[in-house]
């Protein structure tokens, strides 16, 4: 049964970079998927009254917004399709439009009735951290995220952030159609950032994944005086890791994601391609 990628693009206030459609089609075509792409523009509710009139042009400004979401989204869309012509990567599209507050609740939500939604995350661009946040903690499935801002290499080389936790085992499981076409598999497990059941965690993963036929180690580093999600990145980046899959920590309270430590430190610098899984 073949799988259905889903991504999001929310397009207000600022729109991911067209390497969302590269990046995304990419991925698709590795895992011999097919892609859904849907456009969440924004649709911005008059509230404009005569006092607001005779400072600005509240209707105007309204317009303009809202066109300019719709002209990113139509743009995105045609890179999305051109890229998959490219690859021979079954394609389909829709639009939305939603209130500025439920762009992001609205990409979570229709990420529902997929396998595995692809995130591009941005540095400095609010709206992409917004919607991979809520597509993490809302959707109920897998996150892929993927650094726009940088090059995105092979996934072949997988790395596992593993604790021993609820959250780190879902991702492994999760994880499973990506580990199936791995070439190489590090189970990496960090010794100094809070207390572990075992020391040996790292290698019983890895000893179970070799029983199943994949190629996989165990390493154990320390953070040093690094946040845990930098520690995991720049190991993944120096054994040539493409792909690092880690549990999504945090809980929302009051609308306002609290994240933990290692989810927050890779949503803030996202390195290399990075599944989560809450």
């Amino acid at each position: 049964m073949k799988q259905r990628v889903f991504v999001p693009i929310v397009t207000y206030p600022d729109a991911p970079s067209e390497n969302i459609a590269v990046g995304a089609v990419a991925v698709t075509a590795s895992l011999g998927a097919d892609l859904h792409a849907a456009v969440f523009n924004v649709d911005i509710p008059d509230i404009s009254h005569a006092f607001s009139r005779l400072l600005l042009d509240v209707p105007k400004l309204v317009r303009d917004a809202e066109e300019q979401s719709r002209r990113d989204g139509d743009r995105l869309l045609a890179s999305i399709k051109s890229e998959a012509m490219k690859r021979s990567v079954i394609v389909t599209t829709n639009l939305l439009r939603k209130g500025p507050a439920f762009l992001a609740e609205a990409a979570a939500a229709e990420a529902r009735y997929y396998d595995i939604p692809i995130v591009g995350c941005e540095t400095d661009n609010t709206t992409t951290r917004t919607t991979a946040e809520a597509v993490l903690f809302g959707s109920g499935r897998p996150t892929l995220l993927l650094p726009l801002d940088r090059q995105i290499g092979s996934l072949d080389h997988v790395v596992i952030a593993w604790d021993a936790s609820r959250a780190s085992a879902r991702a492994v499981a999760d994880a499973g159609p990506f580990l199936a076409r791995a070439s190489e598999v590090t189970v990496v497990t960090v010794t100094d950032e809070k207390p572990l059941e075992n020391k040996d965690i790292a290698e019983r993963l890895a000893n179970g994944l070799r029983k199943r036929t994949l190629p996989a180690r165990a390493r154990t580093i320390e953070t040093g005086r690094n946040p845990i999600g930098v520690t995991l990145q720049e190991f993944a980046g120096k054994i040539g890791g493409g792909l690092l899959v880690m549990g999504g920590y945090g809980h929302s309270a009051i609308r306002e994601f609290v994240l933990g430590g290692a989810t927050k430190a890779v949503l803030d610098d996202l390195r290399l391609p990075a599944l989560l899984s809450h």
